[in-house]
């Protein structure tokens, strides 16, 4: 493959000089749902968005979405509401097990995407019932990896594992890990230079990257933080290199999902840049960054993609605060999505957090972001218009959600949390 690093490097200059600025489906089905195939892109059926949420309309073209954020108390409430609708309505995959203790253990990324919000809320807000309630899930899995046949899915629930080692210094929660990692096997960086690809179905002879991937990155940085040992982050860097070299577009600063979708193009002659596959990049980088060393000297080789991110999806915001499920061509699946939402709305307000990001610039994107997350709440704190396990865009009913899309919005208001802790 071409050389991404000097690629990138050569990218970021060319974006300096014109902008002064330079420059990570859901993991991949056991069992894909029906959808258009992979070679083809079904247009989706008219939709009328007029009711987005229960008891709310949604945002009209032209019109904007409230712009305060509120405070901490209230975002606190709104986040144990939802965390809380989603323990009492737990998603089972019956096709992986009927045994619902055992699905979680084959299939864990759906879950384990939900426990990084559980995580993300419990740093922001110290509430210790968000510990608890992931350490209990820990014990449940025996702080495993799980049994999907795809090594960078397997990286998901070890970056819960990390995280609650970090709050308590139990290293019994993270020595599955370390041991999976260092085994030789097909689905690690100890037995495969790629150990990374998917390699199921139609890509059995041929393995590819897939850019939903690249989520599970962080918890390599997280081991390297908790273990002290530096090999992991260069497995974290060629994984990245790789997967991100081959999958970013250079026009538009986003990702296809994998190689298949490069040359593909949307009945309007649009391309097919799926919102929350560039998503999973989008709140993954951030979640890389803040377990680097403060001098790892790749630190801005990340931060330079996010940006050039950024600044796009900004550009592609709805006038109700949502993205839709193609990046590219909004009119292709027209109705809000909020999987993609909530990864990208945590994104800009760590941007803005950190002073990665310009907040005169981003933080009016944030506030849209949120008040159109919040106006996608049943009364029950049910997450809507959460487009299911998918590798592409795709038409997302009102009632659709899953524990990755509560994942997704906890994390969102972890950081909007932060927000209104700052004003």
């Amino acid at each position: 493959m071409p050389n991404f690093h000097g690629g990138l490097k050569s990218c970021v200059t060319t974006l300096k000089r014109s902008w002064a600025a330079m420059l990570m489906i859901g993991p991949v089905l056991l069992a894909a749902p029906a959808s258009p195939s992979r070679r083809s892109v079904e247009m989706g059926k008219p939709f009328n968005n007029r009711i987005h949420a229960a008891g709310a309309k949604a945002a009209q073209p032209g019109t904007t979405a409230g712009d305060a954020i509120p405070g901490k108390q209230e975002i606190l409430a709104t986040l144990r509401k939802v965390n809380s609708y989603q323990l009492e309505h737990p998603s089972v995959n019956a096709r992986i097990s009927p045994n619902p203790a055992e699905a979680q253990r084959k299939w864990p990324w759906p879950r384990a995407t939900w426990y990084t919000g559980v995580m993300a809320v419990w740093k922001a807000t110290h509430d210790p019932a968000f510990l608890e309630q992931a350490i209990r899930y820990g014990r449940a899995l025996d702080w495993g990896v799980g049994g999907e046949q795809l090594g960078a899915n397997r990286l998901f629930p070890i970056q819960v594992w990390a995280e609650v080692y970090f709050a308590k210094k139990d290293r019994a929660m993270i020595e599955p890990s370390i041991q999976w990692l260092a085994t030789p096997d097909p689905l690690t960086p100890a037995g495969q230079k790629r150990w990374y690809l998917e390699g199921r179905g139609e890509f059995k002879d041929h393995p590819v990257p897939y850019i939903d991937s690249l989520y599970g990155a962080s918890a390599l940085a997280m081991l390297a933080k908790a273990t002290g040992d530096k090999k992991y982050l260069d497995i974290l860097r060629d994984f990245f290199d790789d997967v991100a070299g081959q999958l970013l577009d250079a026009q538009t600063g986003l990702f296809f999902r994998d190689p298949t979708f490069i040359a593909q193009r949307t009945q309007s002659g649009k391309k097919i840049l799926w919102s929350r596959g560039n998503g999973w990049v989008f709140a993954g980088i951030p979640r890389v960054v803040d377990y680097l060393p403060k001098d790892d000297p790749n630190r801005e080789h990340y931060l330079a993609v996010y940006r050039r991110q950024a600044e796009a999806l900004i550009k592609r915001q709805g006038a109700d605060g949502l993205w839709r499920g193609n990046l590219d061509d909004p009119d292709e699946f027209p109705n809000p999505e909020t999987s993609g939402t909530g990864f990208f709305c945590f994104g800009l307000a760590w941007g803005v957090n950190h002073g990665v990001l310009s907040r005169e610039e981003y933080l009016p994107a944030v506030r849209k972001a949120w008040h159109g997350l919040t106006q996608s709440l049943s009364p029950e704190g049910k997450v809507l218009w959460g487009q299911g396990v998918d590798d592409r865009p795709n038409s997302t009913g009102r009632d659709s959600t899953h524990e990755y899309v509560t994942g997704t919005f906890l994390l969102a208001g972890s950081e909007v949390y932060k927000l209104a802790q700052a004003k």
